[in-house]
């Protein structure tokens, strides 16, 4: 899909659909949307503010690259000179203001994902801002409440499968400290520069009878019969990366035996789903999608596209490949850690513990400190999940954005939603603005896998006013109709 056809979609279709007159305009009708620009949005910001908050600046310039995978060289887009792009690091309470500088041929926004922020600032073309142009630049400006660890990337298109993403971190000032070190790990699946942009890949996509790379679309499905989440992707990738290298050349973490390490994974993937763990270790689950969890022991760990997971580790004696492979296909990605002399283990080594205790976010408990309230629930609200791969479409309630019907809740409501998967893919579902609880005092998400045939029930409290994007995180699926507008009602 060419940029012009996909802003035109957003924009006639985003602000239809959430029943926006204009992007910053306001409404005093009972029952009209609350628009991005309006008081509500404003009163909720200030209501974040806190005293002592320091103004935290940054610049991000979106631009194309020749990109060094660690041997193949590739062009792409990126933030500033490397992918992922720069750490953006702030404390709860702060107010983050980041200057994007467009110098892409097309338009471009930033979304952050996972933070409650000012819905004027989400990065949704159409439903919460215009497109920022090629040659342009936009503010971002809010204040992050929430600790934990997020990442931002574009919300135009299919660009999130170039290299256009980051990691947010939001640090708890009383962050208990239980580790000596720590590191950010982000995981990637990675096609573009590699004779086809993720354009093309879109184009080619519900082609008859074939997968991305020309080869028959049952190749490996074997594999994905068995992944946890009940299948695969649809997109067949040539690299997946660890902190933007390929696993012939993986970046290195280096310790010492019997350091604690606080391990913080993103999946910046766009069709898969990873299975991590390293060698010879046991893991410790610590926060969700950047809440606290109840500490959850495990071997390896299952992450979904637009999921971050926190982990605490003792580091061994030796050299560990920490290995994620991709779940219901084939190839992965690797870095290492090292906490003596020794080789490094070959590229294709996968450890033990993948195939032992596999936790999955959807087993993890919420921390008591963080947990939902018993409040009743106000509104439910029925999110089908549907579509198919012939021809290349997924539906919201039957329909394909930017015609879903908006899913109208009002402030103050405790919302349960409910998606209910028809299809035979998994689905990472993403609520922009919001965390949710899981099902009985569950994990704290903003994204949550739903499996096949499955229905998955979650709480929100609709405290953040505005128009807020709801959709699968195969970015793929959202590109081709699977989201809804979140649609904030004036009472």
């Amino acid at each position: 899909m060419s940029s012009s056809v996909s802003r035109r979609r957003l924009l006639t279709g985003a602000a239809g659909a959430a029943g926006l007159l204009l992007i910053g305009g306001c409404s005093r009708d009972p029952g009209a949307a609350v628009a991005p620009g309006s008081d509500a949005v404003r009163r909720a910001e200030g209501a974040r503010t806190t005293p002592g908050g320091r103004l935290v600046s940054a610049k991000l310039t979106a631009r194309p690259v020749a990109l060094d995978l660690g041997g193949p060289i590739v062009g792409t887009w990126a933030y500033g000179d490397r992918v992922p792009g720069p750490v953006l690091r702030a404390r709860a309470g702060d107010r983050l203001r980041v200057d994007l500088v467009n110098q892409l041929p097309a338009e471009t926004t930033v979304h952050w994902h996972g933070v409650a922020l000012r819905n004027d600032m989400d990065g949704v073309p159409g439903m919460t801002q215009d497109a920022i142009a090629s040659g342009g630049s936009f503010r971002y400006e809010f204040v992050v409440r929430d600790p934990g660890t997020y990442f931002y990337h574009p919300h135009v298109g299919v660009q999130l499968d170039r290299g256009l993403y980051g990691v947010l971190i939001v640090d708890d000032p009383d962050e208990p400290g239980r580790y000596d070190a720590e590191w950010i790990l982000v995981l990637d699946d990675w096609v573009d520069g590699t004779g086809r942009t993720p354009d093309q890949v879109l184009e080619s996509l519900g082609g008859p009878g074939l997968d991305r790379n020309g080869m028959g679309h049952m190749a490996g499905m074997e594999r994905a019969q068995s992944a946890l989440l009940g299948g695969a992707g649809d997109v067949t990738y040539p690299h997946y990366l660890a902190n933007g290298r390929v696993p012939a050349a993986p970046v290195t973490f280096t310790g010492k035996p019997g350091r604690r390490v606080r391990l913080r994974v993103v999946n910046a993937g766009s069709d898969t789903a990873f299975r991590l763990a390293l060698e010879r270790h046991r893991m410790t689950v610590t926060h969700s999608d950047g809440f606290p969890v109840r500490p959850q022991s495990a071997d390896a760990v299952l992450i979904a596209m637009g999921e971050r997971i926190d982990l605490e580790l003792t580091l061994g004696d030796g050299v560990f490949p920490l290995v994620a492979t991709a779940e219901g296909k084939s190839g992965l990605a690797r870095a290492i850690v090292r906490t003596a002399g020794g080789r490094v283990p070959p590229a294709s080594q996968e450890p033990a513990e993948l195939e032992r205790q596999v936790v999955l976010a959807s087993q993890l408990r919420a921390a008591d400190a963080v947990r939902l309230s018993g409040k009743k629930v106000d509104r439910t609200l029925d999110v089908v999940l549907g579509g198919s791969m012939m021809p290349y479409r997924w539906t919201i309630n039957g329909k394909t954005f930017p015609d879903t019907e908006p899913l109208g809740v009002e402030q103050g409501e405790r919302v349960r939603l409910r998606f209910a998967n028809h299809t035979m893919m998994f689905h990472p579902v993403h609520v922009h603005g919001h965390t949710f609880g899981l099902a009985d005092g569950g994990a704290r998400k903003d994204t949550a896998v739903v499996r096949p045939m499955e229905i998955l029930a979650v709480d929100l409290d609709a405290g953040n006013p505005g128009q807020w994007a709801t959709h699968c995180h195969n970015i793929y699926h959202a590109e081709r109709g699977m989201m809804v507008a979140l649609s904030y009602r004036q009472s």
